[in-house]
């Protein structure tokens, strides 16, 4: 590994702990140096090896900077290079121009340590007070938000909207007018021209305006599926559905879900065929909270299981624009020949949770889910629908994506560099490539409910990653949301790595 060096290897023991609850997660004991002549680059490369064996770092992660590396060993930036140039001449991380180090990508088969569960029998759905304790603390303004998926406030369109708004709202024509219950017909033009260019063609007169995507899945679920009714979701899922499937008295099974690609297709088709599934329930593009998307093959495949087995699957795609990489993400729905998919998306996360615009494409269901639409509230606030029209009409929406798509970014990349510096060694932070949701993954011991009541003694708000799940997986994750990052809250984040380390340590 060192060359002709025999004497300057390093003692590294490796024992992996297997939680049922997530994957197969080693932790690292590093001993010291046989040779203490080994020159300092070469026992920081083999630290951050160590790292990168020890679960820090995914395959195909972007590693510390080589300024963040150099203030987390305490050396050069000249050492921390040569450090890099060993590592790539080992295979284990490449140079990309002007864009940093990562883990060296490994072509390798499917295991199951590459899902964060396993595929268990249906459940009953039971609302825990520790979610809805959650969601109470997203509207405390004096509480950090690192736990609630809220936008950044100074990147939404409030000048825009407020400017749109004002304008519509003097037309007595529409300040006197309920709607229709599908929503007012510029707006669903202007969705549908989005639709097109995004690459999943859907027609204005296919379009209900809902409030918010939540809406539009309760009326698809509605729709779709009985009391009693078993419906398949991600593992570990968007904990907000808990409500709707409560409500609904639907039962769940949780499918696993690969850390970056997306719901295991195979774990999905075999509780197709061994469970009376009613419909599916997937977040295909950044995925909250993993942050994943699923790659066109796995969505391509997907649309094909779901034709094959004739279920129902509900799209939601509210994150779907949202991304950083060169082009929007496609969704199962334009790779579905059979209209088996019902799309839901929202316009909440980009111009503002407050105005609850979001739409569905039902298909062939479109007159059972308007009617449930009307019954519900007769149809959706017209002059939001108004505002959000002309911004869309006069380019603004774009404008506003590239805006919030490159600050998002600089965001999330910070965010994980000070996770990476402050909390315990081991701990694994997902690096999303679109949406402001963030994964992390402790080292076994750390319990996140704890972690979570601690945090909030401190002023910090985080989502403990059991409440994704009702099987009570995930007892060692959290879900932080990186949309709302300040440098000015990195003592926040040390606060929280101190805590975690704190329990690491007590449990032994």
């Amino acid at each position: 590994m060192l060359g002709n060096k025999a004497t300057k290897y390093k003692i590294v023991t490796i024992t992996v702990k297997k939680d049922r609850n997530c994957y197969a997660f080693p932790t690292i004991t590093v001993g010291g140096f046989m040779n203490e002549s080994l020159n300092l680059y070469e026992k920081i490369a083999d630290r951050i090896s160590g790292e990168i064996s020890g679960g820090a770092f995914y395959s195909g992660d972007r590693l510390y900077s080589i300024r963040e590396a150099s203030e987390r060993f305490s050396v050069s930036m000249s050492t921390v290079i040569q450090a890099y140039r060993l590592l790539e001449d080992r295979g284990e991380i490449e140079a990309r121009p002007q864009s940093g180090f990562y883990v060296r990508k490994k072509v390798e088969p499917h295991h199951e340590n590459d899902t964060c569960s396993q595929l268990g029998g249906p459940s009953d759905v039971v609302l825990e007070d520790l979610a809805m304790r959650v969601i109470q603390d997203s509207a405390n303004p004096s509480l950090i938000q690192f736990g609630a998926a809220l936008p950044d406030p100074e990147l939404l369109p409030f000048s825009k909207m407020s400017m749109h708004l004002s304008s519509v709202s003097k037309d007595l024509r529409y300040v006197n007018l309920y709607g229709n219950p599908e929503g007012v017909e510029e707006l669903r033009v202007q969705i549908s021209k989005k639709s097109h260019i995004a690459g999943t063609p859907v027609q204005p007169d296919d379009i209900i305006v809902t409030n918010g995507c939540m809406e539009g899945v309760y009326i698809a679920l509605s729709v779709l599926c009985r009391p009693g009714d078993l419906v398949a979701v991600e593992s570990p899922v968007y904990f907000y559905l808990f409500k709707t499937f409560h409500s609904l008295g639907l039962r769940l099974i949780e499918i696993p879900t690969h850390r970056k690609h997306g719901v295991s297709i195979e774990a999905l088709r075999l509780a197709l065929e061994y469970h009376p599934v009613r419909a599916c329930l997937f977040i295909t593009n950044f995925n909250n909270p993993l942050g994943h998307f699923m790659p066109d093959e796995n969505k391509r495949e997907l649309a094909e299981l779901i034709a094959e087995k004739d279920i129902p699957l509900i799209e939601d795609d509210t994150w779907g624009d949202m991304y950083f990489t060169d082009k929007r993400p496609r969704t199962v729905r334009s790779f579905d020949r059979s209209g088996n998919v019902i799309l839901c998306s929202s316009f909440s996360k980009i111009i503002g949770p407050s105005f609850r615009i979001g739409w569905v494409s039902p298909g062939k269901w479109m007159k059972e889910m308007r009617n449930i639409k009307l019954s519900l509230n007769v149809g959706t606030s017209v002059l939001p629908q108004l505002a959000v029209s002309r911004l869309l009409a006069t380019g603004g929406y774009e404008h506003i994506l590239r805006t919030q798509r490159k600050a998002y970014f600089q965001k999330m990349k910070s965010f994980v560099s000070a996770i990476r510096r402050h909390f315990p060694r081991g701990t694994r932070v997902s690096e999303p490539d679109g949406g402001f949701v963030l994964w992390v993954e402790l080292p076994l011991g750390i319990d996140s409910v704890e972690l979570y009541h601690l945090a909030l003694e401190k002023g910090i708000s985080i989502a403990p990653g059991t409440i994704c799940s009702m099987s009570g997986s995930f007892t060692n994750c959290i879900r932080l949301n990186s949309a709302c990052w300040r440098e000015e809250d990195e003592p926040a984040v040390k606060m929280l790595g101190r805590i975690a380390a704190g329990l690491l340590e007590r449990s032994g």
